[in-house]
């Protein structure tokens, strides 16, 4: 196995991604995102099932013999980047990515195995699953467990991305065992979230039957640095969705006869931004060949994405919104939903601070004495 990761697309890839985009483009518009925050019912079942059953996306993780698609991180990347160009209201990095990981560390490529049956379940997009811890937990530090009593779970966990959306919840539970819980037999509550396009919820358990799965220290941590790790595709896409559309606007917007973007100091903030994203797609693209390949650098490659990914997220949105000027601060215009996106995604999977004090230990640089 070569050691040097492979930070170019190939032709599939590049493929899958077209693909992707053009369904995005006629199923996903920004008037249509925005209009669904608005309603009850903020997932968007429809493009989910033509992600799901038409192009077989929520398997790409899954070994074909479990019923998935065989497919690695790298593939999986590519559909975030463009689900994150679109702030896209689907559940697939937390039911494709994070609970399908999950249950990948229970499976053990065992077909027949609860946890093996419950991952072509979720392959096939029929089920929607996640993983019942906070979505702001990062994968190296602790979380929380619910109590288990008599063959039922009792407790409540906080900030579950897609709680609404699930079918199944996993939940680690005291006895160091990973549950699977219908989500009929929990109280999923929403709760107050910024990013409308993925809420949050707070799950209470009652003595909820559950059926056991395998060991939750291994599941949950692989789960969510493989979430860690993908996310910053998804955070590449929208930073480069901003830098994109803020570079258009600013060649069509004109004052003083000229066009906007022709300004020196804007072209300046531009090109900067440019950089970051530029960057950035390095680091993204290193994290997802690195999980791809299980390489022994891979937890560093996570860490250094969520490094720096957060603030370059971030910064683009905020520069859509200042530099549309006074339509990008209304609620019409979709850049509050990439800067609301991003401002939630700076808190996925812990911070960049978290992360950076994390690379630290894992890069053995110790501060000065």
């Amino acid at each position: 196995m070569s050691t040097q990761p492979d930070l170019l697309h190939s032709e599939e890839e590049e493929a899958l991604r077209a693909a992707v985009r053009d369904l995005l483009t006629d199923h996903c518009d920004p008037a249509g995102v925005l209009a669904r925050t608005e309603s009850e019912a903020p997932h968007d079942a429809k493009l989910w099932k033509a992600l799901t059953e038409g192009m077989g996306l929520a398997g790409l993780l899954v070994p074909e013999a479990l019923g998935g698609q065989g497919a690695t991180h790298r593939e999986a990347a590519v559909v975030l980047e463009e689900l994150g160009r679109a702030v896209a209201p689907v559940p697939y990095l937390t039911s494709a990515v994070v609970a399908t990981e999950a249950l990948l560390a229970c499976a053990a490529g065992e077909p027949g195995s609860p946890a093996g049956d419950l991952l072509g379940d979720l392959a096939s997009g029929a089920t929607v699953g996640t993983l019942a811890v906070g979505l702001h937990t990062a994968p190296h530090a602790p979380f929380p467990a619910v109590r288990r009593e008599n063959g039922t779970l009792h407790g409540e966990l906080t900030a579950v991305a897609d709680a609404g959306a699930a079918d199944v919840l996993l939940v680690p539970a005291e006895d160091g065992g990973l549950y699977a819980v219908a989500a009929a037999e929990a109280d999923v509550t929403a709760q107050l979230s910024l990013d409308l396009t993925r809420p949050v919820a707070r799950i209470v358990l009652d003595a909820a039957p559950a059926r056991r799965l395998g060991e939750a220290e291994p599941a949950v941590r692989r789960a969510l640095r493989a979430g860690a790790g993908l996310l910053a595709s998804e955070q590449l896409g929208l930073a480069d969705w901003c830098l994109t559309e803020t570079v258009r606007y600013l060649k069509d917007r004109k004052q003083f006869n000229r066009p906007v973007g022709g300004f020196q100091a804007l072209k300046h903030r531009l090109a900067a931004l440019w950089l970051e994203v530029v960057n950035l797609r390095a680091a993204a693209r290193n994290a997802a060949d690195a999980l791809a390949t299980g390489s022994a650098e891979a937890d560093l490659a996570v860490v250094l994405a969520q490094a720096y990914a957060a603030g370059v997220a971030v910064h683009a949105a905020e520069e859509a919104v200042q530099l549309h000027g006074g339509i990008g601060m209304t609620w019409e215009h979709p850049a509050h939903l990439y800067l609301k996106r991003a401002k939630a995604d700076s808190l996925a999977y812990g911070t960049a601070g978290a992360h950076r004090e994390r690379l630290a230990t894992l890069a053995d640089l110790r501060p000065p004495a």
